[in-house]
């Protein structure tokens, strides 16, 4: 695949030796020794993990900002020295996250740090209705609310994302939605009314962009852009350290934007969209001409993993055609991140060097050498996080 060495790229890390692997795996360590052993001392933290006092310090610092441990000032050996105790998790605030696809739903409990208290997930039939998904979220927030109430956590109301615009005049699911069955549905009330609990909705690539803002590896970044690459393709905005909705609350539709003057046909009735080329179904459709067959996304992600020709060279027209409306982005705003979720992320590292050289060829070297790229960091959650972060917001 083409390479610009312009672009500057700090693809997120995905092995388990990864640095965020790593942190994790130390800040785990600590927080086991905390629970075991009680309150100690940095010192005493180092010597039982095998940690470095300075890694442990930054670790301790990191875990008071969440709210997951307090420190004090004690004295040992004589010698005046840090203590850490671990905060009391019950009785915390915490938001319920769900996220509705074309062909599943994920409902998370989320912390205010972004802490995952509870977790469930069920695939959903194409097509499906809006009452059908509406009763497996119902099961699914039944299922995760047992161990929220258990720890005594405080539930503060739920966030949704859906794959499609929102009116903010209306609260209504817009036309262009990946879930056609919902255009015109009051979405908000509908689902506070069966989960008897404030409901806020919002895009899903917009929800992408919030958890990625406030949780992910740049979070705290003032402007940033996540692109969804699912059944359709979209992305949401943070700028100047805010979610941009823009007038309608339909901003980040660039699935629709053109790319190819002749190409497809798409659902939204114009010809040549990003998602004709870079949608997942676009791709496995022009994957199964070589195929002989429609295959799934999991074989396009174990073709492209086994290096397969023809699977590359979908996913790399398909990232050129990604980087040259990201590169268009980049002219409009100059984010300092742009994110790439959806399920092809667990291709790794093959899905991004495309969407770099397509992005390079879009703006001035200037732009590109200083617009990190750069795959999400937070996974499948990433729009469940998405939207316990707007509840919890919204509070």
């Amino acid at each position: 695949m083409p390479q610009d060495r312009r672009t500057r790229s700090r693809t997120a890390p995905r092995g388990s030796g990864s640095p965020s692997a790593l942190r994790r795996a130390n800040t785990e360590r600590v927080l086991r020794h905390l629970r075991s052993s009680g309150a100690s001392t940095q010192a005493d933290l180092a010597r039982a993990t095998g940690l470095s006092p300075a890694t442990v310090s930054n670790l301790v610092r990191s875990l008071v900002d969440d709210g997951r441990v307090a420190t004090g000032t004690t004295t040992a050996s004589g010698r005046r020295a840090t203590q850490v105790t671990l905060v009391s998790q019950a009785g915390r605030q915490v938001a319920l996250g769900i996220d509705v696809g074309r062909r599943h739903v994920r409902v998370v409990v989320a912390t205010e740090s972004g802490e995952v208290v509870g977790e469930s997930a069920h695939e959903l039939p194409a097509g499906h209705r809006a009452s059908e998904c509406l009763q497996v979220v119902a099961d699914l927030v039944s299922e995760v609310r047992v161990a929220a109430d258990h720890a005594g956590h405080r539930l503060v109301g739920a966030g949704l994302g859906i794959p499609g615009p929102v009116d903010v005049r209306t609260g209504l699911v817009g036309h262009g939605a990946i879930l056609p069955e919902w255009v015109g549905l009051p979405v908000a009330e509908t689902f506070a009314e069966r989960l008897g609990m404030p409901v806020h909705v919002d895009n899903d690539a917009t929800l992408g962009a919030l958890a990625e803002a406030r949780w992910g590896a740049y979070k705290g970044v003032q402007d940033l852009v996540y692109v969804k690459v699912a059944s359709g393709v979209g992305s949401g905005l943070v700028l100047g350290g805010r979610v941009h909705r823009g007038h309608l609350g339909m901003t980040g539709e660039i699935g629709h934007l053109p790319v190819a003057a002749y190409g497809q046909v798409c659902r939204c009735g114009n010809r040549g969209c990003l998602e004709t080329v870079a949608s997942v179904p676009s791709m496995l459709a022009a994957l199964g001409v070589s195929a002989g067959r429609l295959p799934r996304t999991s074989e396009l992600i174990s073709l492209v993993q086994a290096g397969d020709p023809a699977a590359l060279r979908v996913l790399e027209d398909a990232g050129a055609a990604l980087g040259q409306v990201c590169g268009g982005l980049c002219n409009v705003i100059n984010p300092a991140v742009i994110a790439v979720g959806g399920p092809l992320t667990a291709v790794g590292e093959a899905l991004l060097p495309s969407i770099r050289h397509g992005l390079s060829r879009a703006t001035t070297p200037a732009v590109s050498e200083a617009t990190v790229l750069t795959l999400t960091t937070l996974g499948d959650r990433t729009e469940a996080l998405g939207a316990a972060a707007l509840a919890h917001s919204a509070d």
